[in-house]
């Protein structure tokens, strides 16, 4: 699991997380909350980024914040961002492989592991194929593969959905209740598509303006009315 306590970032005079204290387990876990609510701050800290003012984070029992930003990948820490990060110039195999080698696995396993982790994810694409040459859909499946790969202890999927067609986010959805059952690893989800999240997520935590306002089972999240209020409007989610 992931405990977080009191964790607060301020950048100048804006502070965007406040206190945020917030426990994840295993499986996977959402975190929704309107744009600039500090979802990605938060990712940003994990992954060693941005350096909390206050605060601490041990996940799976060890010291999150202690461990240098360039050994997070190599200690099991894998994520997406809201922009693409494969090179599109290189193959869909080359991408994987790089995360691979990046965290530090075994040479030896990498075209086994590479290739299991493209399968995982159902991309239907030549692995030899340019990432460049892929639609969307298809290098967004390439970001996950690249979280996926190896044996990653903590997965975070920033917005991994966005702009995709329901038919494609139906497919992504599927691969995401699966990321825990094939890596051991705990998943963290931030989406602004609810049914993505509802129907991923076991529990779900929100945070607006920074601070944590709702955190348990996803269905009883959801119908909160702080909830309601800040993000959601005001009619209750099917």
């Amino acid at each position: 699991m992931i405990e977080v306590k009191d964790l607060t970032v301020r950048f100048g005079g804006v502070t965007s997380l406040n206190r945020m204290s917030v426990t994840f387990e295993s499986g996977t876990c959402g975190l929704i909350g309107p744009n600039g609510a500090g979802k990605t701050t938060f990712f940003n800290v994990l992954s060693g980024f941005v350096r909390p003012s206050e605060g601490t984070v041990h996940a799976f029992g060890d010291d999150l914040l202690s461990i240098i930003h360039y050994r997070r990948a190599r200690w099991g820490l894998r994520r997406t961002f809201q922009t693409e990060q494969a090179i599109e110039e290189l193959s869909v195999y080359d991408n994987v492989a790089l995360v691979h080698e990046h965290a530090g696995h075994s040479g030896g396993a990498r075209r086994a592991d590479v290739l299991e982790a493209i399968a995982f994810v159902g991309l239907d694409a030549d692995p030899e194929a340019k990432v460049g040459t892929l639609g969307v859909g298809q290098r967004r499946l390439v970001e996950v593969a690249r979280a996926v790969v190896g044996h990653p202890k903590l997965v975070l999927l920033d917005e991994p959905a966005a702009g995709l067609p329901d038919a494609e986010t139906h497919a992504l959805a599927e691969v995401i209740r699966q990321i825990p059952a094939r890596t051991g690893a705990l998943t963290i989800l931030v989406d602004h598509d609810m049914s993505l999240v509802s129907g991923c997520c076991e529990t779900t935590a929100v945070l607006d303006f920074g601070e944590l306002i709702a955190a348990g089972p996803t269905a009883q999240v959801l119908r909160d009315e702080r909830v309601m209020r800040a993000y959601l409007g005001t009619a209750e989610v099917a």
